[in-house]
């Protein structure tokens, strides 16, 4: 392969969120401004598309028109859940035959394609399999720098300050509320619970009711006539990495709910899992996993448990759940994010060109410089810190105290 001239390839993979279709676009821009030469592959479908060798060459068209995918959220290229690891997850789906490995095929058909670059846009799943790939190719000497984008909507990557679409998502998640909240008078004494999308959220369900809080706090109200800020407010927020004691907060929410007439209720779609999955192995249920050996979050479905354990203690008549995670997931990416897209992926071209691989965040070890961060110090799970003074803050306005610390394992 030839060091002197790059070819670039570029997938998505994971779930979605508020940057996939903006960083590709971010990605295909600047490497037009330095060198509109400089061939570009995007694989269709995530590792998939890799294993299969289905990819779109980025054509001149292509190019001219790639800032339109920073109005759009999705991902143009499309994404697929796929651990290169998991040999018998990839057999299964068809992906590579009996016999072989994955991530041989994989870098073999980077080789094929003469890709010496690869952006991997993702979220922790994404980049380790990008650093397992990455380590393999350089054991086997495939010469392949590897260029992670930080995607998750959780925020939830060490060592990695902020991932791309967290902001967006948190903010669509309220707007989302907004609408859902008037809900509220439908029915007497109701119980409305907001369940955000994601395995280790804590950071996001509390800065989605950071911004409903926010938001709402603007509006006009005619609390004469039961239209009022407190009855729309965010009464309570559970999170996995905040102790939560049901019979305490029950009985404070019932109080709310005597008053007010309603209930609101934000939680981590990660809050409780544990004490679910427990459940349901005592009753003998089968708990799925996905490829990646978590837990199917769909299946053990927080959110109902939430309402089911709250609903008779706080004496509601009707219970809504409601996830925001799809509206706001797929969402464009907000202007904080397109800054933040925009550095990104401007320091990722800058990486590929002069020879450097990693992961490219502002790194919470180094001061939160913006650099390549190094793919052995990636990892998903990372806490949210319930001493945040502006999460702190927020409990103290909607009248909650604040729940001992959880040690989340990730």
């Amino acid at each position: 392969m030839s060091e002197t001239k790059k070819k670039i390839g570029i997938l998505t993979a994971g779930g979605l969120a508020p940057c996939l279709s903006s960083a590709v676009g971010g990605l295909i821009e600047r490497y037009t401004e330095i060198d509109p030469e400089i061939e570009i592959l995007c694989y269709v479908g995530g590792y998939k598309g890799l294993l299969l060798g289905n990819s779109i060459t980025v054509t001149p068209e292509i190019r001219e028109n790639a800032g339109v995918l920073h109005r759009f959220g999705g991902s143009p290229i499309g994404n697929s859940r796929v651990k290169l690891t998991n040999v018998k997850d990839c057999v299964k789906r068809g992906l590579v035959k009996e016999g072989e490995d994955p991530q041989k095929v994989a870098a073999d058909q980077l080789v094929k394609d003469g890709i010496n670059v690869l952006h991997t846009i993702g979220g922790d799943d994404t980049n380790t399999a990008a650093a397992d790939l990455a380590k393999f190719l350089g054991e086997n000497d495939y010469g392949l720098q590897v260029i992670g984008l930080p995607k998750t909507i959780d925020n939830d990557v060490f060592p990695i300050q902020q991932s791309l679409g967290a902001w967006t998502a948190a903010e669509q998640g309220a707007m989302y509320f907004d609408n859902v909240v008037s809900e509220h008078s439908a029915n007497p004494r109701m119980l409305i619970v907001h369940e955000v999308m994601g395995r280790n959220c804590g950071w996001l369900t509390a800065a989605t009711a950071l911004e409903y809080h926010t938001l709402i706090d603007h509006d006009d109200y005619l609390p004469e006539l039961g239209l009022s800020f407190d009855r729309r407010d965010v009464h309570g927020i559970f999170i996995p990495e905040m102790e939560i004691d049901i019979d305490k907060e029950a009985a404070r929410l019932r109080e709310v709910m005597d008053d007010q007439d309603n209930v609101n209720i934000f939680i981590s779609e990660g809050a409780g899992v544990e004490a679910i999955v427990a459940q349901m192995e005592a009753n003998g249920e089968e708990v799925p996993h996905d490829a990646f050996g978590h837990v199917k979050l769909d299946a053990v479905n927080p959110g109902k448990w939430f309402g089911s354990q709250f609903a008779e203690k706080i004496g509601a008549e009707k219970v809504l759940i409601q996830k925001s995670g799809y509206y706001s997931r797929a969402a464009a990416a907000n202007a904080e994010d397109l800054r933040l897209i925009k550095s990104c992926t401007d320091l990722a071209v800058q990486c590929a060109l002069e020879g450097k691989s990693g992961v490219i965040g502002h790194d919470e070890d180094q001061k939160n410089v913006l650099r390549p961060i190094e793919f052995k110090r990636i990892a998903g799970g990372k806490p949210f810190d319930i001493d945040t003074a502006w999460f702190v803050n927020l409990l103290n306005e909607i009248g909650q105290e604040k729940g001992a610390k959880v040690e989340v394992s990730h």
